[in-house]
C-alpha cells in the first residue's frame, strides 16, 4: 500500500495559489521525473509485453483500491497499487515501472476520487513515483537484487529490505515536504505526525511484491494473485480502522462546527449592531489566521487567534450606537466609553471555557508596542503574540475600509502607514510578516468574500420586496432587534452622506431605494416628477413589483395618491381613514395594495412624489411616514440637481438648430457600433452628406433661409431611416448619418435614396419664389474601407468630395414664381471653383479636421 501526493496537499486550485516555497519544490519535482522519463525511457527493453500489459492493467483497478487518509495536515491516500509497482520493478526493471507507476498515479488521482484534482497535483504525483522508481532500481541493483531473476529468500532479502526504505522514505517524503511548505510548518514534523506510521504497509507491500515475483518466475503467472490476498486483507483492515477515525472525527468537527456557528452567531449580532464594519470580523481572521500560521504558531493557538479574530469587538455591546457611527471626532468622554470595549469583551468571554487562550487576546488587542495603547498599557513582547497580530490586521482593515469618521485608505497608503507605526504602535517583526504576504491574504478574503456571500441585515421583507417578490410577513429576529434602535439612525446618515453622489435621476433613485430598505419596507418604489406644463406628475423610476405598470403612468393633479399628494403638498399614509387606497381608482389591476407618498419639495417649490408601495394592506404607520419625509427633505435638493444634470447633459449630446444629436454622440454610437460589428463579423456603413452650395445660399438669401434648409434637411433625413439608424449634424452643411448592420450595396442605395428626398426640398425665400437645395455624399463601409471611427470619417468625406465634383456645374436652386432664379459660378465670389466648393461644402472641411 502506498501514500500519495493525489489528494488535498495543498488547499489551492491552481499552482499559482501555493506558497513560493512550494511552487518551486512542486516544479523541480515534476522537472526531475519528466527528465528521468525522457532519459530513461529509451533504456527500456520491453522483453516482456504481455506481462507489462497486465502490470499496467493490474496496477490501475488496484489504484481505485485507496483508504483517504485523516492527515492532521493536508490529505493523502493508501492504495494497494504499491504492491503491484513494486513486483514490476523487480520482474521489469525500474524503466518499465516508471511507465507502469506513473498510470498508476494517475488512475489514483482520478478514479475513484470525489474531488477533482488540478493538473499540477497529478503531475507532480506522476512525477514523484518517477523519481522514487528509479532511484528504489538503483539502490535494489547496486544491493545485489537482480531484475528478473529470483534468488534464493536469503539472498534477496537485503536488496528488498533497502528498496523498499528507500521507496517508503522518497515517496512520503516528498508528501511530507509539499504538505510541509504548503502549509509552513515543518517538514520532520509533517512526515513524523502523518506517515512514519505507515512504514510497515510499505515493508508488507514489498514482502508481497517480492512472493508474487518468485512464484512467476518459478511457478507462473496463474499463482501470482494468492500472493496479494493478505494485501487485499490488510487493505479491508486499514478501511474499516479508517472509516472509524473518520467516523470520529466527524463527530468532533460538527461539535467544533456547532460551537464556531455559536460564535459566529454572536459576532453577527455585533456586526448587526456596528454596521458600519460590516464583514470586518470575517477579513481579520482571515488575516489574523494566515499572519499566525506564517510566524509558526502552535495549532491551538491558531485557534486561539481564529476565535479572537471572531470576538475581538464582543465588547461594542456595551458602546452606544450614536459613537459609534459618530462622522467625526470622538470627544474625551467618547473616547473612554469606546476604550471600555476590551474590557467588556475579555470579561465576557472570560467565562467560556476555550480549549485555547481567547480572553487574554481580546483585551489585549489594543495595546501597543511602545505601551501607550489600552486597558492595561503593556509593551513589546509583553502583549500576548496573538494579540499583537489582531491588532495589525485590525488595524490594516480598519484604515482601509469606509467608516464615518474616515474614508478609506488604498492598500499602498494603508502599508504606509503601518510601516511609519511600525514599532510604535504595531510590532515590526509582525508588520513586515504582514506586508509581505498581503497579496495571498488579500486573495482568500476574495474568495472567501465568493464563496461565503453575507448579506446585511435588512428590515422585515424588505430583501424579496427589492426583487420584485412579495416579501415576509414582518417578524422582530433576534438580529433585528440588536440593530433596530442603530439602523434607523445610521440609514439615514448614509443616504444624506451619499445620496449626492449620483447625478442621474434613475442613479439617485435607485440609491435612495436601496438605503430606504434598512428602514422602511416596500414592495415597490417610485418617483414622480412635475411637469407644469400639463400640470401632471409623470413616474420617472420604478423598482420592484408592478413596476412596468407604474414606469410612465400620467396622474393629473389630484388623482390617484401621488396626485393627490401633489395637490396638497401633505404626505399620505394608506388605511387612514381620510383617504384609500381603492379610493384612488387608478390601481385596480396592480398587486399592490398600502402605499406612503411624501411631497418632495425644494425652496417651496414641488418638484415631485416619492411613494413607497406594498403588496400587504394597511402595512405603513405613522412611523413609516414619518420616516420617509426625513428622507424626502434630504432627497428633494438631490433629485431636482440630477433633473439639471440630465438637462444639460441632453442639450450637450443635441444640436440646437436642427434637434439631431451632434458630434459627441456621434463618437459615443459610432464606437459603439464599431465594436460590436466587429465582434459579431457585421457591417457598418457611414454616409457623409453635404449641402451643396450652401454658402451661397446664404449670401444670396440670408442666414435665416440656409437655417431654414439645415433644418428640412435634417427633417427629411431622420423620417427616412429607421429608428436605430443615426443621423447627426457635423458641422456647418455637414450630416453624417450611421447605417447598422448595411453592406455597401444597401448603403449606395440609402445614400441615393436620401438625396432624392433631399432634391425635393423646397424652401420660399420670399412669397412666390422658392430654393430648392441639393446634396452631395459620400460612402464608406466597416470593414473594407476603414477599421476606425477616423479613417471611415475620411474616406466617406473623400466620397462626398468626389460627387460633388461630378455634380457641379449649373444647378438649379429655384423655381419659378413669375420668373425662374438660378445660381450660376459667376454669381458667386471671385475665386476658383473647387475652392468655393470647398468653402461652401463640408468634404474639405472634415479632411482639415481630421488632419
Amino acid at each position: 500500500m502506498s501514500t500519495d501526493a493525489t489528494t488535498r496537499f495543498a488547499p489551492a486550485d491552481t499552482l499559482s495559489r501555493l506558497p513560493l516555497a512550494a511552487r518551486l519544490f512542486v516544479v523541480a519535482v515534476i522537472t526531475a521525473g519528466a527528465v528521468l522519463l525522457v532519459t530513461c525511457l529509451p533504456r527500456a527493453e520491453f522483453h516482456q509485453p504481455f506481462l507489462f500489459i497486465a502490470v499496467i492493467l493490474l496496477s490501475t483497478v488496484t489504484a481505485a483500491l485507496k483508504v483517504h487518509l485523516p492527515l492532521t495536515t493536508g490529505g493523502s491516500t493508501m492504495s494497494v497499487s504499491y504492491a503491484v509497482d513494486f513486483a514490476s520493478l523487480l520482474l521489469l526493471g525500474p524503466h518499465e515501472t516508471m511507465l507502469v507507476a506513473s498510470v498508476s498515479a494517475f488512475s489514483q488521482c482520478h478514479v475513484n476520487n470525489k474531488n477533482r484534482n488540478p493538473v499540477y497535483r497529478t503531475l507532480f504525483s506522476m512525477a514523484s513515483l518517477v523519481v522514487t522508481v528509479q532511484a528504489t532500481g538503483l539502490v535494489y541493483t547496486s544491493m545485489g537484487g537482480q531484475i528478473g531473476q529470483w534468488a534464493s529468500v536469503a539472498a534477496i532479502a537485503r536488496p528488498l529490505v533497502f528498496a523498499a526504505t528507500v521507496y517508503f522514505a522518497l515517496n512520503t517524503g516528498f508528501i511530507a515536504t509539499a504538505i510541509a511548505l504548503t502549509a509552513r510548518k515543518n517538514v520532520a514534523s509533517v512526515w513524523n505526525a502523518n506517515f512514519l506510521w505507515s512504514a510497515p504497509s510499505y515493508f508488507v507491500g514489498a514482502l508481497a511484491a517480492g512472493l508474487a515475483a518468485g512464484v512467476v518466475e518459478r511457478a507462473g503467472y496463474w499463482l501470482a494473485p494468492l500472493t496479494f490476498a493478505p494485501l487485499y486483507l490488510t487493505y479491508r483492515t486499514y478501511k474499516v480502522y479508517m472509516g472509524r477515525i473518520e467516523d470520529e472525527q466527524r463527530h468532533v468537527a460538527q461539535t467544533s462546527d456547532l460551537h464556531l456557528a455559536t460564535i459566529e452567531a454572536l459576532a453577527r449580532a455585533i456586526d448587526a449592531k456596528d454596521q458600519t464594519a460590516h464583514t470586518h470580523i470575517r477579513r481579520v481572521q482571515i488575516y489574523a489566521t494566515g499572519l499566525a500560521r506564517a510566524v509558526s504558531c502552535e495549532d491551538a493557538e491558531i485557534q486561539g487567534i481564529r476565535t479572537a479574530a471572531l470576538l475581538h469587538d464582543i465588547g461594542k455591546l456595551a458602546v452606544p450606537e450614536h459613537i459609534l457611527s459618530k462622522p467625526g471626532p470622538l470627544t474625551q468622554e467618547e473616547f473612554q466609553k469606546i476604550r471600555i470595549h476590551p474590557q467588556v469583551g475579555a470579561e465576557i468571554i472570560a467565562a467560556v471555557p476555550f480549549p485555547y487562550p481567547v480572553a487574554p487576546l481580546i483585551l489585549s488587542h489594543h495595546e501597543r508596542w511602545d505601551g501607550k495603547g489600552y486597558p492595561q498599557g503593556l509593551k513589546g513582547t509583553e502583549i500576548p503574540r496573538g494579540a499583537r497580530i489582531l491588532t495589525i490586521v485590525d488595524y490594516f482593515d480598519a484604515v482601509t475600509t469606509e467608516r464615518p469618521y474616515h474614508k478609506a485608505l488604498s492598500h499602498d497608503g494603508a502599508i504606509g502607514l503601518m510601516k511609519h507605526e511600525s514599532g510604535k504602535a504595531l510590532d515590526p517583526e509582525l508588520v513586515a510578516k504582514f506586508i509581505d504576504m498581503l497579496p495571498s491574504l488579500l486573495d482568500e478574503a476574495a474568495a472567501d468574500r465568493k464563496e461565503r456571500p453575507e448579506e446585511p441585515v435588512e428590515a422585515s421583507g424588505v430583501g424579496s420586496a427589492a426583487a420584485g417578490l412579495a416579501p415576509e410577513p414582518p417578524t422582530q429576529s433576534a438580529f433585528e432587534n440588536i440593530a433596530l434602535a442603530h439602523r434607523e439612525i445610521y440609514a439615514l446618515y448614509e443616504i444624506a452622506q451619499t445620496m449626492g453622489t449620483s447625478l442621474g435621476v434613475a442613479d439617485t433613485m435607485a440609491l435612495i431605494s436601496s438605503k430606504l430598505t434598512n428602514i422602511v419596507p416596500w414592495s415597490a418604489c417610485a418617483l414622480f416628477l412635475f411637469d407644469a406644463e400639463s400640470d401632471s406628475v409623470r413616474c420617472r423610476y420604478a423598482a420592484g413589483v408592478d413596476a412596468p405598470k407604474l414606469l410612465g403612468l400620467t396622474l393629473k393633479m389630484g388623482e390617484g395618491l401621488a396626485g393627490w399628494v401633489a395637490r396638497n403638498k401633505r404626505s399620505i399614509v394608506n388605511g387612514l381613514p381620510r383617504v384609500t387606497f381603492d379610493a384612488a381608482g387608478l390601481f385596480a389591476p396592480i398587486d399592490l395594495k398600502a402605499a406612503i407618498v411624501c411631497p418632495l419639495i425644494l425652496n417651496d417649490t414641488f418638484i415631485g412624489s416619492l411613494a413607497l408601495y406594498h403588496v400587504e394592506a394597511n402595512r405603513y404607520t405613522e412611523d413609516h411616514r414619518r420616516l420617509l419625509e426625513r428622507i424626502a427633505e434630504q432627497a428633494g435638493a438631490v433629485i431636482h440637481n440630477s433633473i439639471v444634470f440630465e438637462q444639460t447633459q441632453e442639450d450637450s449630446l443635441t444640436d440646437p438648430l436642427t434637434g439631431l444629436p451632434n458630434r459627441r454622440s456621434l463618437f459615443v454610437h459610432l464606437t459603439r457600433e464599431l465594436s460590436r460589428a466587429e465582434r459579431l463579423g457585421r457591417e457598418v456603413a457611414l454616409l457623409v452628406m453635404d449641402i451643396d452650395e450652401f454658402k451661397a445660399i446664404n449670401d444670396t438669401h440670408g442666414h435665416h433661409v440656409g437655417d431654414r434648409a439645415l433644418r428640412e434637411m435634417a427633417l427629411k433625413l431622420r423620417e427616412a431611416l429607421r429608428p436605430y439608424d443615426l443621423c447627426v449634424r457635423y458641422a456647418g452643411d455637414e450630416f453624417i448619418v450611421v447605417l447598422s448592420d448595411c453592406p455597401r450595396e444597401l448603403a449606395e442605395a440609402k445614400r441615393m435614396e436620401l438625396q432624392q428626398l433631399v432634391s425635393r426640398i423646397e424652401i420660399e425665400v420670399r412669397p412666390g419664389k422658392f430654393v430648392k437645395i441639393g446634396a452631395s455624399a459620400g460612402v464608406a463601409v466597416f470593414p473594407y474601407d476603414g477599421a476606425t471611427y477616423e479613417a471611415l470619417l475620411a474616406d466617406a468625406d473623400h466620397g462626398m468630395y468626389r460627387d460633388k465634383a461630378n455634380r457641379r456645374g449649373r444647378i438649379p436652386t429655384s423655381r419659378p414664381g413669375p420668373a425662374a432664379e438660378f445660381i450660376t459660378p459667376d454669381m458667386l465670389p471671385d475665386a476658383p471653383l473647387p475652392e468655393v466648393a470647398a468653402a461652401a461644402g463640408g468634404g474639405a472641411g472634415v479632411q482639415r479636421r481630421l488632419a
